[in-house]
């Protein structure tokens, strides 16, 4: 598994790059798929809103867009994630930074192994993948 992680447009932060490596293959191993490679790409609130814009046509802020390039059992894809937005949402939840930045990372690759978040339903069960997996990598 190779799980490339970038700087875009947003200044470098602390974060164990070998931890999120190991909780993200045992998540993946865990939802009975196979990790591939995988690019988390950290950029600010204006470079994913052009993304956003861009390839899917959304005109609004997000904390993250998932592009998933998975075959069959095998995940792979870019996850962009907006630093901005993790920060904002870590103080509008009164959570920790780390906290809400392993939610929006664990998010991203939920997507790629199948889970969505459109309806009420998806929300929740992804909400409690989220949080499962919160829970067993940490004490926040």
């Amino acid at each position: 598994m190779k799980i490339r992680f970038y700087n875009e447009d947003t200044p470098e932060f602390k974060l164990d790059f070998n931890q999120v490596q190991y909780f993200l293959a045992d998540l993946i191993r865990s939802e009975n798929k196979k990790p591939d490679e995988i690019s988390v790409i950290f950029c600010s609130d204006e470079y994913l809103l052009d993304i956003n814009r861009k390839y899917l046509k959304h005109d609004y802020f997000t904390d993250i867009v998932t592009f998933d390039y998975c075959e069959k059992d095998k995940i792979s894809g870019d996850i962009f994630i907006s630093i901005d937005r993790v920060e904002e949402n870590a103080r509008e939840y009164r959570v920790d930074f780390y906290n809400e930045l392993y939610r929006v990372i664990f998010h991203g690759v939920l997507h790629l192994t199948g889970y969505n978040d459109q309806s009420d339903f998806e929300k929740r069960e992804m909400r409690e993948k989220e949080d499962f997996y919160l829970n067993r990598f940490f004490k926040f």
